[in-house]
C-alpha cells in the first residue's frame, strides 16, 4: 500500500466513524482559538499587502474573509485567512521529529466547506483528517536539517482534510495529494536568517495550493504518481522513506500558545516571569539558560536572533524573548514593534545572556519543553526552572483559559465569549452560521 492509499483509507474511516467528545471539544476550542489569533492579526502590515494584491476576488467558489464582511475566491480566502492565523505566532502547535502548526489546516477546511455547505460534524472531522496527518508526519522524520520547511506537510495535511471533506473517491483523493504536494515544496530559508514577512504566509500559501488541487481534482485533474515512492517523488526529493503510523491520537498532543511566541520559547517565558517576580526592579548581571538542541537550533543560533531587525525574528528569537520577559512582563502581540526592537535595555540584557544546550534536556523533549534560567544580581542568584507550560498537552487549556487568551487578544470579554459560544456548538450551526458570527465582530 502506498502512503497515499493509506492516507485515503485512513480518512475514508475517520469520515465515518464517530469522533470521541474530548477530542471534538479540542478540535473546536483550535477552531476558536485560529479565529482569536487571527482577530489580533487582522490589520497586520503583510495582511493589508496582500488584501491590496488579491482583492477583490470572485470564483466558481467563494467564502468569507475574517472580519472583512467580504468573500472572495475559496483559494483567496484561503490565503487571507492563514495568513492572520499564522501572524503573530500565536495559533497551536504540535512538536516532535518536526515542530509545526496544525491549526494552519483549519482556515483552508473552514473556506472550502462554507462554499459547499458541508455540515459541522463533517468539518470537525476533516479537520481530524489534516491533524493526524500532519501529526504522523511530524512524527514521521524531520526534513528541516534536509533543507525543507515544515510548512511542506502543511501541504500534504490540509490537501488530505480538503479531499476527505469532499467526500472523494480514492482516485480524486489520491491526486488531489498529488497535485497538492508535486510543486508545493517549502523551503527551510523561510526560517533562517533574519526572518521576513513569509514566515507568517507559507503555511497560508501551502493550503492555498492545496484548495486549487482540491478544486482541480474534484473535476478528474491528475497528478503525478505515485507522489512519495516515485522515481523522483517526496521519498527520493525531499524526506527519505517513511511509514506513517495514524494510529495515535494526535491531536490530544498538540499545544495551544499562552503567549505570542515561537513555541520552543514558551517555558523561557514562564520561567523568565517567575524570576523577575522574585528579583523585582533589582539591576541584572548575568543570565544563564540551559535548553535543549532543537529549540538553541531553531530560536538562538543565528547571529539575527540577537538584534532582531523585524517581528518575525524576534518573535523566533529566545534571547529577545527572555529579556522582554524580564524587563515588561508577559509578551504579547505589541512587544515585538520597533518600538522594543530598538530599546536599548532590551540590547543590553540580551548581550548578558549565555546559553547552554543540556543533554538532560535533550533527553526531555518533545515530551517536555524544559529550560532553565539563572539570573544573577548584585546580590543573589535565582533560578526558574519549567517543564511544561501552560497550555502544553501536560497542563492544557481549558474553555476558561481559552476565553481568557480571546479576551486579551480582543480587549472585550463579551466579543471573545460570542466567538467561543459559537465554537463550543459547530457540529451543530456549521461554517455558515460560524462565520456570521466572526464577521459580526470587527
Amino acid at each position: 500500500m502506498t502512503v497515499a492509499e493509506n492516507i485515503y483509507e485512513y480518512s475514508e474511516n475517520l469520515i465515518k466513524s464517530k469522533i470521541d467528545e474530548q477530542t471534538s471539544e479540542e478540535i473546536k476550542k483550535r477552531i476558536v482559538d485560529s479565529i482569536y489569533v487571527s482577530y489580533g492579526a487582522r490589520n497586520a502590515e503583510p495582511v493589508k499587502i496582500a488584501e491590496k494584491t488579491l482583492l477583490p476576488s470572485k470564483g466558481k467558489l467563494n467564502a468569507p474573509i475574517y472580519f472583512r464582511n467580504r468573500k472572495a475566491s475559496v483559494d483567496v480566502a484561503t490565503f487571507l485567512n492563514g495568513s492572520m492565523t499564522r501572524y503573530l505566532d500565536y495559533n497551536d502547535t504540535y512538536l516532535s521529529k518536526e515542530a509545526l502548526h496544525p491549526s494552519d489546516n483549519i482556515p483552508p477546511i473552514l473556506a472550502y466547506a462554507y462554499a459547499k455547505e458541508e455540515s459541522g460534524d463533517k468539518i470537525i472531522k476533516s479537520i481530524a483528517v489534516a491533524y493526524q496527518v500532519v501529526g504522523a508526519l511530524s512524527d514521521a522524520v524531520s526534513i528541516r536539517d534536509r533543507g525543507w520547511d515544515h510548512v511542506t506537510y502543511i501541504s500534504i495535511s490540509s490537501a488530505s482534510g480538503l479531499a476527505a471533506l469532499n467526500g472523494y473517491d480514492k482516485d480524486k483523493f489520491i491526486h488531489t495529494l498529488n497535485l497538492a504536494i508535486n510543486n508545493n515544496i517549502s523551503l527551510r530559508q523561510t526560517r533562517a536568517g533574519e526572518l521576513s514577512m513569509w514566515k507568517g504566509a507559507t503555511a497560508a500559501n501551502a493550503s492555498r495550493n492545496s484548495v486549487f488541487a482540491a478544486m482541480l481534482a474534484g473535476e478528474g485533474f491528475t497528478g503525478p504518481a505515485p507522489i512519495f515512492e516515485g522515481e523522483m517523488g517526496f521519498f527520493k526529493q525531499v524526506s527519505g522513506e517513511f511509514k506513517l503510523d495514524l494510529n495515535k491520537n494526535y491531536i490530544l498532543k498538540t499545544m495551544i500558545k499562552n503567549f505570542p511566541v515561537e513555541y520552543h520559547a514558551m517555558s523561557a517565558v514562564e520561567a523568565a516571569l517567575n524570576v523577575k517576580e522574585k528579583i523585582g526592579n533589582e539591576k541584572i548581571e548575568e543570565i544563564r539558560v540551559d535548553t535543549f538542541s532543537v529549540a538553541h537550533k531553531i530560536i538562538v543560533k543565528d547571529i539575527e536572533k540577537l538584534r532582531p531587525k523585524t517581528k518575525e525574528t524576534a518573535d523566533h528569537s529566545m534571547p529577545y524573548i527572555i529579556a522582554y520577559s524580564l524587563l515588561y512582563g508577559s509578551p504579547n502581540p505589541s512587544s515585538f514593534s520597533k518600538k522594543y526592537l530598538e530599546d536599548s535595555k532590551i540590547l543590553n540584557l540580551i548581550d548578558k545572556i549565555k546559553v547552554s544546550i543540556s543533554p538532560e534536556y535533550d533527553k526531555m523533549y518533545p515530551e517536555y519543553l524544559p529550560v532553565k534560567i539563572t539570573v544573577f544580581t548584585k546580590t543573589r542568584k535565582e533560578e526558574s526552572e519549567v517543564l511544561f507550560p501552560k497550555g502544553h498537552f501536560k497542563n492544557p487549556y481549558t474553555w476558561e483559559d481559552l476565553l481568557n487568551k480571546g479576551e486579551r487578544i480582543m480587549d472585550s470579554r463579551d466579543r471573545a465569549k460570542e466567538i467561543l459560544d459559537a465554537g463550543k456548538k459547530f457540529e451543530r450551526i456549521g461554517a455558515k452560521e460560524f462565520f456570521d458570527v466572526v464577521n459580526n465582530t470587527q
